[in-house]
């Protein structure tokens, strides 16, 4: 079964950070891409960060960069997000997906290019 689980979430103060994780089961992210996204309530869901595997190329949205770090760690099958300087607006659900066909792996497609979706993790900045 193909699945991928985030942990890290929490509550923090703004200024704060967390570090999520992204691990991936059933598959091994040996090609394509791992994207973060984020949904705040009565929000669409945003891009945040995206790890091209199969050309090491990472994207950032402007309202994160200098703060947020996308990385992967082999060993672990694992993908993960820190966040530093953390501001209340970056309160939300915060999900990660694969495309996780060699056949899909830029950083711009489209979001309907990614075929296996997290369940979230909520992180929560207080002011």
């Amino acid at each position: 079964q193909l699945q991928l689980v985030e942990s890290g979430g929490g509550l923090v103060q703004s200024g704060g950070s967390l570090r999520l994780s992204c691990a991936a089961s059933g598959f091994s992210l040996d090609y394509g891409a791992v994207g973060w996204f984020r949904q705040a309530p009565g929000k669409e869901r945003e891009g945040v960060s995206c790890l091209s595997i199969s050309t090491g190329r990472t994207t950032y949205a402007d309202s994160v960069k200098g703060r947020f770090t996308i990385s992967r760690d082999n060993a672990k099958n694992t993908v993960y997000l820190q966040m530093n300087n953390l501001k209340p607006e970056d309160t939300a659900v915060y999900v990660c997906a694969a495309m996780s066909s060699p056949l899909y792996y830029s950083c711009s497609a489209s979001m309907d290019l990614y075929d296996t979706w997290g369940q979230g993790t909520q992180v929560t900045v207080s002011s």
